[in-house]
């Protein structure tokens, strides 16, 4: 895709760009990795970045700056970088809707507070709109930011350790077996079988062209070379069909004394599989505990252990923001486990999505109308808001104590939590 410039003020210039192998593009890339505090990468890793990048179909915005100060940096790297490219969320009940991936967002410290995110972001969004995309989300690196574009925190996850030395063994044997295998394997297997996961799997986001490189470490941290300690293994199922895997690397075992293993992706399609892959990493020699990044607000592991003494939660992290595009769309999409009716105003700074919308559920599905004019909403809140709410993360009743919603009265708060209710917390390991 290629868009005509669009003048951001006088000292700027924005550009929409398609990946492809040449000079403005790997400039575009070099741009992002100064945002990100990435290493130099390798010609060949971003060859191989710029070939999955076309196969998403991403969208690279540019901003660029003519005023180069002598020996500074040439301006065909921009000063501000973007991207955006469509994938699908699993929103429940066999159910998934487009979203507009936001990723690579970076503007250079040198040039920031100048409204260059925000015309960025604003015309992503309402690119998105005229295509007729219900969702948008990213995975934010600063918490203060996409609020005021009307992303929500709606998926968490957490960051575990768990101690796989002498007091680790789970209280059941978990039904089949593992097998180590070449990463390279993966290649071909893992985009399969993350799939049956993403089918099965309350917001999990689809998985871009670029995942199997980055979980085999193909898409070296150090642009050098490919990293050669990652390790991975095969879960098979007892009928021998293989229903999940891992991909892991371990410390130098000589000189790091924690003797720690870093698990990049594991994906179980089903819970024997889930545990039997944690049973294999914690059977490693040499090694005293695994961690995992991304691990489910829900995760069976530490209730499958004798002692859950080892399983320690170190962090939680904003996983998923979501902005609602369409509430229409959105809010009918999802399943419902409970009847009922509501009406909600939203307020959306971007005048995107605001409006009044009465929602009416039987039966597990909902009729979602808006309204032009209606005298009085029994909810109120902003769009942010409405993404927070929409995989049930939070309840209703907390984010009116926090000041974030407005209700007529405590009956319309429960209904409006009644509704929005998952039987399963949405879980997302999808990084973009």
């Amino acid at each position: 895709m290629s868009a005509s410039p669009t003048t951001t003020g006088t000292d700027y210039e924005l550009r929409t760009l398609s990946p492809k192998d040449d000079p403005e593009t790997t400039a575009w890339l070099e741009a992002g990795s100064l945002g990100f505090h990435d290493p130099v990468r390798s010609p060949a890793t971003l060859r191989r970045m710029l070939s999955d990048y076309a196969s998403d179909e991403r969208v690279l915005t540019s901003v660029y700056t003519a005023n180069r100060p002598p020996r500074a940096w040439e301006t065909v790297r921009p000063v501000a970088t973007f991207s955006a490219f469509v994938k699908a969320i699993n929103v429940g009940g066999g159910n998934s809707l487009d979203a507009q991936l936001i990723a690579d967002v970076s503007v250079r410290s040198t040039h920031r507070r100048r409204g260059l995110l925000r015309e960025m972001m604003t015309n992503s969004l309402r690119s998105a709109v005229e295509a007729g995309t219900p969702l948008a989300a990213l995975n934010a690196s600063e918490a203060t930011i996409y609020g005021r574009f009307g992303f929500g925190p709606a998926i968490y996850t957490r960051k575990v350790e768990v101690d796989t030395g002498e007091k680790f063994a789970l209280r059941h044997s978990p039904a089949g077996s593992v097998e180590v295998t070449d990463p390279s394997t993966l290649l071909e297997l893992a985009p399969e079988i993350f799939d049956r996961f993403h089918a099965q799997t309350l917001g999990s986001v689809e998985r871009h062209s670029g995942y199997p490189s980055r979980i085999l470490g193909l898409w070296a941290e150090d642009g050098l070379a490919p990293d050669t300690r990652v390790r991975s293994a095969l879960h098979y199922d007892p009928a021998g069909n293989i229903d999940g895997y891992v991909t892991y690397k371990t410390t130098d075992w000589l000189d790091d004394p924690t003797r720690t293993i870093t698990v990049l992706d594991l994906v179980g399609t089903t819970p024997d599989a889930h545990l039997g892959l944690w049973e294999y990493l914690a059977s490693i020699g040499l090694t005293n505990s695994v961690i995992v990044v991304n691990a489910s607000m829900a995760d069976a592991l530490p209730w499958a252990m004798a002692d859950v003494r080892g399983f320690k939660v170190v962090a939680e992290d904003d996983a998923l923001w979501l902005r609602v595009l369409d509430p229409v769309a959105a809010l009918e999409a999802r399943p419902y486990d409970a009847d009922g009716d509501v009406t909600i105003a939203l307020t959306d700074s971007l005048g995107i999505a605001d409006g009044v919308f009465s929602i009416s559920v039987r039966n597990g599905k909902a009729a979602v109308t808006k309204h032009e004019q209606i005298d009085e909403a029994e909810i109120s809140m902003d769009i942010s808001t409405l993404g927070s709410l929409y995989f049930g993360g939070v309840r209703a009743k907390v984010l009116a104590r926090a000041g974030r919603i407005s209700a007529v009265s405590d009956a319309a708060l429960d209904s409006l939590d009644v509704l929005l209710a998952h039987k399963e917390p949405a879980y997302c390991i999808t990084r973009f």
